[in-house]
Protein backbone atom coordinates (compact mmCIF):
# COMPACT_ATOMS: atom_id res chain seq x y z
CA UNK A 1 0.00 0.00 0.00
CA UNK A 2 1.35 3.25 -0.75
CA UNK A 3 1.39 5.38 2.70
CA UNK A 4 -0.08 9.12 2.76
CA UNK A 5 2.39 11.68 3.37
CA UNK A 6 2.26 13.16 6.78
CA UNK A 7 0.73 16.62 7.82
CA UNK A 8 4.38 17.87 8.75
CA UNK A 9 5.24 16.66 5.07
CA UNK A 10 2.88 18.17 3.26
CA UNK A 11 3.25 22.15 5.32
CA UNK A 12 7.12 22.01 4.85
CA UNK A 13 6.25 21.15 1.28
CA UNK A 14 4.21 24.32 1.33
CA UNK A 15 6.31 26.40 3.11
CA UNK A 16 9.45 25.63 0.58
CA UNK A 17 6.38 26.30 -2.44
CA UNK A 18 5.77 29.61 -0.86
CA UNK A 19 9.82 30.48 -0.35
CA UNK A 20 10.41 29.57 -3.83
CA UNK A 21 7.34 31.94 -5.44
CA UNK A 22 8.43 34.26 -3.31
CA UNK A 23 11.49 34.35 -4.46
CA UNK A 24 10.96 34.64 -8.34
CA UNK A 25 8.50 38.10 -7.40
CA UNK A 26 9.46 41.40 -7.54
CA UNK A 27 10.00 42.54 -4.19
CA UNK A 28 8.44 45.92 -3.56
CA UNK A 29 10.90 48.32 -2.58
CA UNK A 30 10.93 50.28 0.61
CA UNK A 31 9.74 53.64 0.75
CA UNK A 32 12.55 55.77 0.72
CA UNK A 33 12.95 58.70 3.53
CA UNK A 34 14.26 62.06 1.79
CA UNK A 35 17.82 62.61 2.63
CA UNK A 36 19.20 66.07 4.83
CA UNK A 37 20.36 67.08 1.30
CA UNK A 38 16.81 66.64 -0.41
CA UNK A 39 14.77 68.40 2.25
CA UNK A 40 17.10 71.23 2.47
CA UNK A 41 16.52 71.75 -1.82
CA UNK A 42 12.62 71.16 -0.99
CA UNK A 43 13.12 74.32 1.48
CA UNK A 44 15.25 76.31 -0.95
CA UNK A 45 12.71 76.00 -3.67
CA UNK A 46 9.08 76.46 -1.45
CA UNK A 47 11.00 79.90 -0.23
CA UNK A 48 11.72 80.79 -3.51
CA UNK A 49 8.26 80.63 -4.34
CA UNK A 50 7.47 82.76 -1.43
CA UNK A 51 10.08 85.13 -2.22
CA UNK A 52 8.68 85.81 -5.57
CA UNK A 53 5.16 86.07 -3.83
CA UNK A 54 6.42 88.60 -1.33
CA UNK A 55 7.99 90.62 -3.88
CA UNK A 56 4.30 90.33 -6.34
CA UNK A 57 2.64 91.30 -3.04
CA UNK A 58 4.84 94.40 -2.52
CA UNK A 59 4.69 95.61 -6.02
CA UNK A 60 0.94 94.93 -6.15
CA UNK A 61 0.82 97.30 -2.63
CA UNK A 62 3.22 99.86 -4.69
CA UNK A 63 0.68 99.77 -7.81
CA UNK A 64 -2.25 100.47 -4.91
CA UNK A 65 -0.40 103.07 -3.59
CA UNK A 66 0.33 104.73 -7.17
CA UNK A 67 -3.21 104.58 -8.53
CA UNK A 68 -4.44 106.18 -5.01
CA UNK A 69 -2.21 108.69 -5.77
CA UNK A 70 -3.92 108.97 -9.10
CA UNK A 71 -7.26 108.87 -7.53
CA UNK A 72 -6.28 111.98 -5.35
CA UNK A 73 -5.33 114.21 -8.17
CA UNK A 74 -8.14 113.46 -10.09
CA UNK A 75 -10.89 113.99 -7.25
CA UNK A 76 -8.88 117.18 -6.81
CA UNK A 77 -9.13 118.49 -10.14
CA UNK A 78 -12.96 117.99 -10.15
CA UNK A 79 -13.41 120.07 -7.10
CA UNK A 80 -11.11 122.88 -8.62
CA UNK A 81 -13.33 122.25 -12.00
CA UNK A 82 -16.81 122.23 -9.99
CA UNK A 83 -15.42 125.55 -8.66
CA UNK A 84 -14.55 127.12 -11.58
CA UNK A 85 -17.72 126.04 -13.35
CA UNK A 86 -19.63 127.42 -10.78
CA UNK A 87 -18.07 130.51 -10.66
CA UNK A 88 -18.58 131.30 -14.60
CA UNK A 89 -22.44 129.97 -14.35
CA UNK A 90 -22.81 133.05 -11.97
CA UNK A 91 -21.32 135.38 -14.39
CA UNK A 92 -23.26 133.99 -16.64
CA UNK A 93 -26.04 134.12 -15.09
CA UNK A 94 -25.62 138.03 -14.45
CA UNK A 95 -25.35 138.89 -17.75
CA UNK A 96 -27.90 136.83 -18.72
CA UNK A 97 -30.01 138.80 -16.32
CA UNK A 98 -28.36 141.76 -17.38
CA UNK A 99 -30.06 141.45 -20.60
CA UNK A 100 -33.54 140.58 -19.73
CA UNK A 101 -33.96 143.37 -17.86
CA UNK A 102 -32.90 146.03 -21.14
CA UNK A 103 -29.27 146.98 -20.29
CA UNK A 104 -28.41 145.32 -23.67
CA UNK A 105 -29.26 146.73 -27.01
CA UNK A 106 -28.54 145.54 -30.54
CA UNK A 107 -28.39 148.26 -32.91
CA UNK A 108 -31.10 149.66 -34.32
CA UNK A 109 -32.43 150.46 -30.40
CA UNK A 110 -29.02 152.25 -29.91
CA UNK A 111 -29.74 154.36 -33.11
CA UNK A 112 -32.84 155.04 -32.15
CA UNK A 113 -32.46 156.65 -28.48
CA UNK A 114 -28.90 158.26 -28.78
CA UNK A 115 -29.15 161.81 -29.17
CA UNK A 116 -26.35 162.44 -31.07
CA UNK A 117 -23.26 160.68 -33.17
CA UNK A 118 -21.03 160.43 -30.36
CA UNK A 119 -23.62 159.10 -27.95
CA UNK A 120 -24.35 156.01 -30.88
CA UNK A 121 -20.65 155.17 -30.81
CA UNK A 122 -20.87 155.19 -26.91
CA UNK A 123 -24.07 152.89 -27.00
CA UNK A 124 -22.56 151.48 -29.42
CA UNK A 125 -18.98 150.44 -28.10
CA UNK A 126 -21.14 149.51 -24.69
CA UNK A 127 -23.12 147.37 -26.70
CA UNK A 128 -20.34 145.19 -27.94
CA UNK A 129 -17.81 145.30 -24.77
CA UNK A 130 -21.05 143.24 -23.53
CA UNK A 131 -21.35 141.07 -26.41
CA UNK A 132 -17.49 140.52 -26.21
CA UNK A 133 -18.17 139.36 -22.10
CA UNK A 134 -21.01 137.33 -22.36
CA UNK A 135 -19.27 135.00 -25.36
CA UNK A 136 -16.07 135.10 -23.14
CA UNK A 137 -17.89 133.97 -20.24
CA UNK A 138 -19.85 131.48 -22.20
CA UNK A 139 -16.50 129.49 -23.83
CA UNK A 140 -15.15 129.95 -20.10
CA UNK A 141 -18.27 127.57 -18.91
CA UNK A 142 -18.04 125.45 -21.86
CA UNK A 143 -14.38 124.72 -21.10
CA UNK A 144 -15.33 124.38 -17.28
CA UNK A 145 -17.82 122.06 -18.30
CA UNK A 146 -15.72 119.72 -20.26
CA UNK A 147 -13.04 120.24 -17.50
CA UNK A 148 -15.65 118.75 -14.60
CA UNK A 149 -16.34 115.93 -16.75
CA UNK A 150 -13.09 114.86 -17.81
CA UNK A 151 -12.10 115.16 -13.95
CA UNK A 152 -15.00 113.27 -13.01
CA UNK A 153 -14.06 110.12 -15.16
CA UNK A 154 -10.87 109.73 -14.23
CA UNK A 155 -11.86 109.81 -10.40
CA UNK A 156 -14.41 107.30 -11.52
CA UNK A 157 -11.87 105.27 -13.68
CA UNK A 158 -8.97 105.81 -10.89
CA UNK A 159 -11.79 104.66 -8.18
CA UNK A 160 -12.19 101.41 -10.15
CA UNK A 161 -8.51 100.41 -11.30
CA UNK A 162 -7.75 100.97 -7.28
CA UNK A 163 -10.64 98.54 -6.47
CA UNK A 164 -8.93 96.65 -8.29
CA UNK A 165 -5.63 96.54 -7.44
CA UNK A 166 -7.03 96.11 -3.84
CA UNK A 167 -8.34 92.82 -4.72
CA UNK A 168 -5.46 91.67 -6.45
CA UNK A 169 -2.97 92.84 -3.27
CA UNK A 170 -5.73 90.71 -0.94
CA UNK A 171 -4.98 87.94 -3.27
CA UNK A 172 -1.33 87.79 -3.57
CA UNK A 173 -1.25 88.28 0.17
CA UNK A 174 -3.47 85.14 0.87
CA UNK A 175 -0.80 83.14 -2.00
CA UNK A 176 1.77 84.54 0.07
CA UNK A 177 0.02 83.20 3.54
CA UNK A 178 -0.07 80.03 1.84
CA UNK A 179 3.03 79.20 0.65
CA UNK A 180 5.01 80.87 3.92
CA UNK A 181 2.58 77.71 5.91
CA UNK A 182 4.19 75.53 3.23
CA UNK A 183 8.05 76.60 3.58
CA UNK A 184 7.80 77.00 7.32
CA UNK A 185 6.39 73.09 7.37
CA UNK A 186 9.17 72.03 5.26
CA UNK A 187 11.90 73.82 7.61
CA UNK A 188 10.64 72.03 10.75
CA UNK A 189 10.77 69.33 8.94
CA UNK A 190 14.44 69.74 8.54
CA UNK A 191 17.06 68.12 10.94
CA UNK A 192 17.93 70.18 14.24
CA UNK A 193 22.17 70.17 12.56
CA UNK A 194 20.49 71.71 9.26
CA UNK A 195 18.43 74.39 11.35
CA UNK A 196 21.49 75.33 12.98
CA UNK A 197 23.49 75.70 9.87
CA UNK A 198 20.70 77.75 8.32
CA UNK A 199 20.92 80.21 11.30
CA UNK A 200 24.65 80.61 11.55
CA UNK A 201 25.17 84.09 10.85
CA UNK A 202 28.76 83.31 8.98
CA UNK A 203 31.57 85.75 8.17
CA UNK A 204 30.84 88.36 10.92
CA UNK A 205 34.31 89.86 10.44
CA UNK A 206 34.96 93.44 9.59
CA UNK A 207 35.27 94.16 6.16
CA UNK A 208 36.75 97.46 4.50
CA UNK A 209 34.72 98.65 2.18
CA UNK A 210 35.41 101.67 -0.64
CA UNK A 211 34.93 105.63 0.06
CA UNK A 212 31.48 106.92 -1.67
CA UNK A 213 28.11 106.35 -2.04
CA UNK A 214 28.64 102.43 -2.81
CA UNK A 215 30.46 101.84 0.43
CA UNK A 216 28.16 103.40 2.69
CA UNK A 217 25.45 101.05 1.23
CA UNK A 218 27.40 97.99 1.52
CA UNK A 219 28.46 99.05 5.13
CA UNK A 220 25.34 99.53 6.02
CA UNK A 221 24.25 96.05 4.73
CA UNK A 222 27.38 94.68 6.55
CA UNK A 223 25.99 95.91 9.58
CA UNK A 224 22.65 94.00 9.45
CA UNK A 225 24.26 90.78 9.64
CA UNK A 226 22.82 88.44 12.01
CA UNK A 227 19.67 89.89 11.58
CA UNK A 228 16.63 87.59 10.99
CA UNK A 229 14.63 87.39 7.46
CA UNK A 230 10.86 88.53 7.18
CA UNK A 231 8.70 88.67 4.33
CA UNK A 232 7.77 91.93 3.72
CA UNK A 233 9.66 93.78 6.58
CA UNK A 234 11.34 97.30 6.05
CA UNK A 235 13.53 96.97 9.20
CA UNK A 236 14.97 98.21 11.08
CA UNK A 237 15.57 94.96 12.89
CA UNK A 238 14.46 92.37 10.69
CA UNK A 239 14.61 92.49 6.95
CA UNK A 240 13.54 90.85 3.52
CA UNK A 241 15.89 90.53 -0.06
CA UNK A 242 15.06 94.36 -0.96
CA UNK A 243 14.24 96.42 2.00
CA UNK A 244 17.79 95.30 2.70
CA UNK A 245 19.21 97.15 -0.79
CA UNK A 246 16.63 99.87 -0.52
CA UNK A 247 17.47 100.89 2.78
CA UNK A 248 21.40 100.37 2.41
CA UNK A 249 20.79 102.94 -0.40
CA UNK A 250 19.11 105.22 1.47
CA UNK A 251 21.23 105.37 4.29
CA UNK A 252 24.18 106.71 1.19
CA UNK A 253 21.49 108.88 -0.10
CA UNK A 254 19.98 107.72 -2.88
CA UNK A 255 16.51 106.43 -3.69
CA UNK A 256 15.58 103.27 -5.44
CA UNK A 257 12.66 101.04 -5.40
CA UNK A 258 10.98 98.86 -3.05
CA UNK A 259 10.60 95.83 -4.58
CA UNK A 260 13.73 92.98 -6.37
CA UNK A 261 11.60 94.13 -9.42
CA UNK A 262 12.24 97.67 -9.23
CA UNK A 263 16.23 97.01 -8.20
CA UNK A 264 16.36 94.93 -11.54
CA UNK A 265 15.98 97.90 -13.28
CA UNK A 266 17.64 100.66 -11.14
CA UNK A 267 20.95 102.25 -12.61
CA UNK A 268 22.79 100.48 -15.30
CA UNK A 269 23.52 96.94 -16.50
CA UNK A 270 27.30 95.89 -16.09
CA UNK A 271 28.73 92.72 -16.77
CA UNK A 272 29.11 89.29 -14.00
CA UNK A 273 33.22 89.99 -14.87
CA UNK A 274 32.82 94.31 -14.17
CA UNK A 275 31.08 93.74 -10.64
CA UNK A 276 32.28 95.90 -8.00
CA UNK A 277 31.53 96.52 -4.27
CA UNK A 278 27.77 98.34 -4.56
CA UNK A 279 26.27 96.38 -7.50
CA UNK A 280 22.70 95.14 -7.27
CA UNK A 281 22.96 91.33 -7.91
CA UNK A 282 19.59 90.00 -9.13
CA UNK A 283 18.78 86.36 -9.00
CA UNK A 284 16.56 84.30 -10.94
CA UNK A 285 14.26 84.46 -14.13
CA UNK A 286 11.81 85.87 -11.98
CA UNK A 287 14.39 88.37 -10.21
CA UNK A 288 12.64 87.71 -7.04
CA UNK A 289 16.15 87.64 -4.90
CA UNK A 290 18.28 90.46 -4.67
CA UNK A 291 22.15 90.94 -2.83
CA UNK A 292 24.78 93.37 -2.74
CA UNK A 293 27.97 92.62 -3.71
CA UNK A 294 30.87 93.36 -1.22
CA UNK A 295 33.10 92.44 -4.41
CA UNK A 296 33.96 90.45 -7.31
CA UNK A 297 33.08 87.46 -5.20
CA UNK A 298 30.91 87.96 -2.47
CA UNK A 299 27.71 89.84 -1.54
CA UNK A 300 25.61 89.86 1.24
CA UNK A 301 22.01 89.25 1.37
CA UNK A 302 18.74 88.54 3.39
CA UNK A 303 18.16 85.32 2.27
CA UNK A 304 15.34 83.59 3.17
CA UNK A 305 13.34 82.74 6.79
CA UNK A 306 15.16 81.11 8.97
CA UNK A 307 18.69 82.48 7.82
CA UNK A 308 19.83 85.73 8.92
CA UNK A 309 21.47 88.43 6.88
CA UNK A 310 24.95 87.01 6.32
CA UNK A 311 27.66 87.11 3.40
CA UNK A 312 27.64 84.49 0.75
CA UNK A 313 29.37 83.56 -3.30
CA UNK A 314 28.23 85.79 -5.47
CA UNK A 315 27.60 82.39 -7.63
CA UNK A 316 26.60 80.57 -4.86
CA UNK A 317 23.07 82.71 -3.86
CA UNK A 318 21.61 81.40 -7.54
CA UNK A 319 20.85 81.74 -11.20
CA UNK A 320 22.24 85.10 -11.89
CA UNK A 321 19.48 87.20 -14.13
CA UNK A 322 20.87 90.94 -14.57
CA UNK A 323 23.08 92.94 -12.31
CA UNK A 324 22.90 96.82 -11.95
CA UNK A 325 24.66 99.62 -10.85
CA UNK A 326 23.10 102.21 -9.18
CA UNK A 327 26.57 104.70 -8.44
CA UNK A 328 29.48 104.98 -10.97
Amino acid sequence: MLSHPSRRTVRGAFVATAAVVAAALPTAPATAQPSAADALAKYNELSEKASKLNQDHLKAQDDLKAKQGELDKAKGDLAVAQKAEESLRGQVDVLTEATYSGARFNQISALLVSDSQQDFLNRMSAINILAADNAEALKNLTDAVNAADAATKSANDATEASKKLLGEVEQKKADLDKQLKEAKAQYDSLSASTRNALKNAGDMSNISVPPGTAGKAVQFALDQRGEPYVYGSNGPDSWDCSSLIQKAYAFAGVSIGRTSYAQAAAGRSVSRGEVKAGDIIVYYSSQSHVALAIDNVRAVHASTEGVPVKIADINSIGPISAIRRVEG
